[in-house]
């Protein structure tokens, strides 16, 4: 509970970045353009999942004590379903502000079933998410993947490796 609390109070001054659901679409729509473009297979991919979760533009800042915040659609069948917000919350030695696009795809039905069943989803606690790696050139349509939630993180520079989406609570907004 103390880590919930924590976690919005940390997330407030960035939850007043709040975007219209047509602001968020056209984000996630640039988001996994850049997916598709950047990852080898990565439409066909994203094609066979039963659902993915785009948070365009995650916003992250801290010095010493950080937050993050970014809002974001839920895709299923290419149709938008419903609309989430994600905020963590972080300890340590850090400095400044980043923003990241993340991309959250359920593989199947199920682990879609699960995440959708509950009020606010903590990764790492409800579920994990497995945060791919891959080498130059690899197709991931190539790549045996067994976990049924996988994320992506992107940088302005592009995909980011050893990474983690642990600790990281999505929760269904109205927009």
């Amino acid at each position: 509970m103390k880590n919930t609390i924590f976690c919005l109070l940390l997330a407030l001054p960035l939850a007043g970045l709040a975007k219209s659901a047509q602001e968020i679409n056209i984000l996630a729509d640039a988001t996994l353009e850049r997916f598709a473009e950047e990852i080898t297979g990565g439409q066909r991919f994203l094609n066979e999942a039963a659902a993915v979760l785009v948070f365009p533009q995650v916003l992250k800042a801290g010095f010493g004590i950080g937050g993050e915040y970014g809002e974001g659609v839920l895709r299923q069948g290419g149709q938008n379903v419903a609309y989430y917000s994600t905020a963590a919350a972080s300890i340590g030695f850090q400095a400044g502000a980043q923003s990241k696009a993340v991309v959250v795809v359920f593989m199947n039905q199920q682990a879609l079933t699960d995440f959708r069943g509950k009020k606010g989803w903590k990764a790492g606690v409800d579920g994990s998410v497995a945060v791919i790696k891959w080498g130059v050139g690899e197709d991931i349509n190539t790549l045996d993947i067994k976990d049924p939630v996988v994320g992506f993180v992107f940088s302005n520079k592009g995909l980011m490796f050893n990474l983690t989406l642990e600790g990281s609570k999505f929760t269904e907004i109205s927009r």
